[in-house]
């Protein structure tokens, strides 16, 4: 079939392979001049199975009243005139409940595991490099009632097959030397050992290149107007060219992955879905020889922070603000990342060369992705991945293609337009790294 693929960020360029492998002729449509130069340019660089549980769990209402009022608050809801967003805010409060929480937890595990398994296997094949790093993620706790929170959870993600072990400061430190400054306030952490780290950047860009050899062909400096449909189905996209010009072009089949942007997209065709977007903050500070950094990606439960080292740089992300489709930079909660860095360690660079970005997640309530068909039979979705585009980019990407192809996806996870599956737990399959 042609298929169109609107979006070339990480999520987008991966279903652009995927569906080429599986024979498709396909096109992808992107507003910027390259691949990834959205939400995938600077995020945290983790690629996260055993850290599943999603921000919506039991805990979650009790943190935002405390946050309330702190502009450099993890998790920041700046309130707007935006029934969209309140909701969304609405909906959020309900996948706090521990019934929720357990099945979105589930789903979550199942994709990020398989996507880390395609991931695997891709780069097996060809080879693709972005500063990748196969140490594990350790997520580390300075609260005691956090920790054993955490550490309690831990018996039930290894039953959704996740690997990750309760450890001791001391383990901590042992993991990441680089911990050492920050030895005295560490109570323990979590650690996946088969996690990974690296360049979503960099990786989106040369699967794009590989896509294209495959293929693929990729149309850059376009702008998607609208999509039209008749008699129950979608018959174009219309574009808006750099000059301004409209272009209209067909398919037999068209898949949204326009990250946060695809509800404005969907709007148009009478289609909603429970995607807001949650802008989060990223710092990079290069690297010079003889300067300190982690090399274990990590996770600062705390501050909600990300840590991964990326060649010679070091990436700091997180955080989490509803504030609509605000794309400025706020210069405060950059600070409060390159504050907590230079606390934890002091010799990771110069805070001065800290390179400041933002990019709009598009986050679902429950974190749990849409994927799948829509009532339009050639319409399909990929997108709602929040803060784990990355962990699940080749999974969804691959899920994807498996739909417009009509085979059954993998992955024990919702998909839009097909019936559940029979509750299993995902093993993946072990591929060379």
């Amino acid at each position: 079939m042609r298929v169109i693929v609107l979006g070339a960020g990480v999520v987008g360029t991966t279903s652009a392979w995927y569906l080429a492998r599986a024979g498709h002729e396909v096109t992808v449509i992107e507003r910027q001049g390259a691949a990834g130069l959205e939400t995938s340019f600077a995020n945290g660089g983790q690629i996260s199975t055993g850290h599943a549980e999603p921000w919506a769990n039991p805990g979650a209402p009790a943190k935002i009243v405390e946050w309330l009022g702190r502009e450099d608050a993890p998790l920041l809801f700046r309130m707007r005139a935006d029934w969209r967003q309140w909701r969304w805010g609405l909906r959020f409060l309900v996948e706090c409940l521990p019934s929720r929480t357990r099945d979105n937890m589930r789903q979550i595990l199942a994709l990020a595991l398989y996507s880390r398994a395609a991931l695997r296997e891709l780069r097996r094949d060809t080879g693709i490099q972005y500063d990748q790093l196969t140490r594990g993620i350790l997520q580390f706790f300075t609260d005691e009632a956090e920790f054993e929170r955490a550490s309690a959870q831990t018996a039930l993600l290894r039953h959704y097959g996740a690997e990750r072990e309760v450890k001791s400061a001391a383990d901590c430190i042992a993991i990441e030397p680089a911990l050492r400054h920050a030895a005295d306030r560490i109570v323990g952490g979590l650690y996946a050992p088969g996690d990974e780290s690296g360049d979503a950047l960099k990786f989106t860009q040369a699967l794009a290149q590989l896509a294209a050899r495959a293929g693929a062909r990729f149309l850059y400096g376009r702008s998607i107007k609208r999509l039209d449909a008749e008699s129950g189905r979608v018959v174009g996209v219309v574009l808006a060219d750099a000059d301004g010009s409209d272009e209209s072009m067909r398919a037999d089949a068209y898949v949204v992955a326009l990250g946060a942007y695809s509800p404005l997209v969907l709007r148009g065709l009478g289609i909603a879905i429970p995607v807001y977007p949650l802008k989060g903050y990223s710092i990079t500070l290069a690297l010079e020889p003889g300067d300190e950094a982690p090399t274990v990606s990590l996770s600062d439960d705390e501050h909600k922070l990300v840590f991964s080292r990326l060649g010679d740089r070091l990436r700091a992300a997180g955080t989490a603000e509803l504030n609509g489709y605000n794309t400025a930079v706020n210069d405060l909660r950059c600070g409060a990342i390159v504050q907590r860095t230079f606390e934890l360690f002091p010799g990771a660079g110069r805070p001065e060369r800290a390179e400041f970005w933002t990019g709009l997640r598009p986050a679902t309530p429950s974190n749990v992705p849409v994927i799948g068909r829509t009532r339009y039979p050639n319409l399909f979705l990929n997108t709602g991945h929040g803060t784990l585009g990355w962990t699940m980019a080749c999974g969804s990407g691959r899920a994807l293609a498996d739909i417009v192809s009509g085979r059954q996806p993998e992955p024990d996870c919702r998909f839009l337009g097909l019936p559940p599956r029979a509750r299993s737990v995902f093993v993946a399959r072990p591929s060379a790294g």
